[in-house]
């Protein structure tokens, strides 16, 4: 029996999928992967040499030795997830505050744990946050999750920052600024990467943080103004002492959002993250996850509480600091060899991180728009674009470069440096440079 062919109509995207089309992070990553003869100092990945193997194994063989540990490590776990790797992950943050337990605000019921810091970051933006809503961000900031905001419907709108982080001054004009438009409503949270920041690895400013949460809670007059804090590289400190966290700075507890991960201190592959959230927001962030995954990676959770218990992740972040602290040293070696005899080539020397933020001058477009970016490539090196890690609304410079001293061994560092360092000099050599107020 013949049947009649009726065509299909065509396919539309939901909103959400037209939302997240055109971030940056995918291509970045496909160029990098894609072109293995490019010197990458894009990719914030972490060393390949450095996973640790020894101590995941261990762990690993210790837990499958027992059988019935091995046995619920396979099995199920709870949404909020693995309650000896929660405590411990409390204890530690509070021991790193020098916060007794007695005297902390939070309990372990606020701990969950996620799939990396990123999921995290998603839950608590998809339980606060409605479209139109506006996040006030640090400009320059995480782009990743500039884009989260984006495939949401959300505003994200930049605060001017300096090599200490958010100014407070900025962020309290920006607040009165949208008080003014009656636009204050909207504002439902304040994200700050507390150490060593994506994408300049500066850390914010002890004396800012405990202003910062004022802040938030004084203009908390039309509702409740979270800060998030993402502490995704607390660990990878080289120089200097620990600060507080924001969170030991929220002396009533209902303010701040804490994001962690084992990502870049032990084991992307395991994916294993966490959050330490305000009571008000436990529920429907569990809610949220139990839609989403009820309860991420089990076995991935008890391997970190297995590594956590046997006492090897320190040793591990010691030997991490000693490997990234040679990197970071090839790169600022780099800088001064063969940026700095270029006029306006500016760079941030980090303390800790993955990153160097640089700057040119104002009339270099360093975006996939310009030629810098393509004459790069062909040289045989690729960075992200600093104007992706500024937020939709608010100040852009599009004349940096962030760079990641991370995944590269040092001859390939610095190799990666004078090859950027050509390609600028012959971008600012150039007779059809356009002046950056053309391409805005």
């Amino acid at each position: 029996m013949s049947q009649t062919r009726v065509d299909s109509a065509p396919y539309r995207p939901s909103r959400r999928a037209a939302l997240a089309s055109g971030q940056p992070i995918s291509e970045l990553m496909h160029q990098a992967l894609s072109r293995p003869e490019l010197i990458s100092l894009a990719a914030g990945f972490v060393e390949q040499t450095t996973l640790p193997l020894a101590p995941s194994k261990t762990a690993i063989d210790r837990l499958l030795t027992d059988v019935a540990a091995g046995r619920a490590a396979l099995q199920y776990g709870t949404t909020a997830g693995y309650l000896p790797l929660r405590e411990a992950l409390l204890d530690r943050w509070l021991k790193a505050d020098g916060v007794s337990p007695d005297s902390a605000q939070v309990s372990v019921d606020q701990v969950v744990i996620t799939a990396g810091s990123n999921q995290l970051l998603h839950l608590a933006a998809e339980s606060m946050l409605d479209p139109g809503d506006i996040v006030l961000c640090a400009a320059p900031t995480y782009f990743v999750f500039l884009g989260t905001l984006a495939n949401m419907g959300i505003r994200s709108i930049g605060v001017a920052s300096d090599g200490e982080g958010m100014l407070p001054d900025a962020l309290e004009a920006t607040l009165a600024e949208l008080d003014e438009k009656g636009e204050l409503p909207l504002v439902k949270a304040i994200y700050v990467t507390s150490y060593f920041d994506n994408p300049g690895s500066i850390s914010l400013a002890e004396e800012r943080r405990p202003q910062i949460i004022d802040m938030a809670r004084r203009w908390s007059r039309r509702g409740r103004i979270f800060v998030i804090e993402d502490a995704a590289y607390r660990e990878l400190r080289y120089e200097g002492e620990d600060i507080p966290s924001m969170l030991s700075f929220d002396e009533a507890g209902d303010t701040v959002i804490s994001a962690g991960t084992f990502s870049k201190c032990y084991a992307p592959g395991l994916r294993v993250g966490w959050g330490i959230l305000p009571r008000d927001l436990v529920k429907p962030v569990l809610e949220q996850k139990g839609n989403l995954d009820f309860g991420s990676p089990n076995f991935a959770q008890h391997v970190m509480h297995a590594v956590l218990e046997a006492g090897r992740l320190d040793a591990h972040i010691e030997r991490l600091r000693g490997a990234y602290r040679k990197k970071r040293d090839a790169m600022l070696e780099a800088a001064e060899q063969h940026f700095r005899p270029l006029a306006g080539v500016e760079w941030i020397a980090p303390r800790g991180g993955l990153y160097v933020w640089v700057s040119l001058p104002a009339n270099i477009d360093t975006g996939p728009k310009g030629t810098l970016f393509s004459r790069a490539m062909d040289a045989g090196v690729l960075y992200v674009p600093g104007q992706y890690c500024f937020p939709k609304e608010g100040p852009c410079q599009h004349n940096t470069i962030r760079l990641s001293f991370g995944v590269q061994p040092d001859d390939r560092i610095r190799e990666g440096m004078r090859l950027l360092s050509e390609a600028i000099a012959a971008e600012m050599d150039s007779s059809d440079a356009e002046p950056i107020e053309a391409i805005l």
